[in-house]
């Protein structure tokens, strides 16, 4: 059994096993958040792209917990020069951790660290953990690979963006789970700025229509599968 819970925009906590999983912790200055970095116990922590909103927390969680931040290369040079433990990936590379797998995929969309500098590839990614598939496609437009991500991944549970302006909007994260075909789909990065503000409930009735499950997670909310 594992367990998701929704920490706001693209941030997650994903407990299998012994293990937890903090995905993208932007919790400080983030108007949504519930809880304070300091609340967050995990022992690994995977960042899709280097933006101040996804990044966000990772490096004084990664040092309060002695956890090991998982991302790209660039992403973790500069977290490991800060004195977080880090292990580099990249596009299509996978690695095996006390937890399973974890591979990362295709984002479109960029990367730069809040200072401007470059940030590397942004990227979504499957994690793999007890025969249990999530599929977190960070900060990311529509594109036609992710019908090879669902051909080749039995993906339990797929994490969207759906807030529009910077990532897919309504229509086009229907079309994904379409390509994806998830037993599951749960969407994030939306409401946390005026900018996103879409209705969750719109995407969640699109998706039903398709003959797909989806279920809108309120923050602090976990799902269980």
């Amino acid at each position: 059994m594992a367990k998701l819970t929704y920490l706001s925009h693209s941030g997650w906590l994903l407990e299998c096993g012994n293990h937890t999983i903090a995905i993208d912790p932007f919790l400080e200055g983030n108007p949504m958040a519930k809880v304070k970095p300091s609340d967050i116990k995990a022992d690994f922590i995977i960042v899709t792209h280097a933006h101040g909103d996804h990044l966000g927390d990772s490096i004084s969680i990664a040092k309060a917990n002695n956890a090991t931040i998982i991302t790209n290369f660039e992403i973790a040079n500069y977290c490991s020069a800060k004195g977080a433990n880090a292990h580099p990936l990249h596009i299509g590379g996978a690695h095996g951790f006390p937890f399973g797998k974890v591979k990362l995929t295709i984002a479109w969309h960029g990367s730069a660290f809040p200072d401007g500098s470059y940030g590397g590839t942004p990227a979504g990614c499957l994690i793999t953990s007890e025969g249990k598939t999530v599929y977190h496609a960070g900060d990311t437009g529509l594109f036609m690979d992710m019908k090879l991500i669902g051909e080749m991944n039995d993906i339990d549970v797929a994490l969207l963006p759906i807030g529009d302006n910077f990532t897919m909007g309504i229509d086009d994260a229907v079309k994904a789970v379409e390509f994806i075909k998830p037993k599951l789909v749960i969407p994030m990065h939306y409401k946390t700025f005026d900018v996103i503000d879409v209705d969750p409930q719109e995407f969640a009735q699109k998706v039903q229509g398709k003959g797909f499950n989806a279920k809108i997670l309120g923050i602090g909310e976990s799902h269980e599968f």
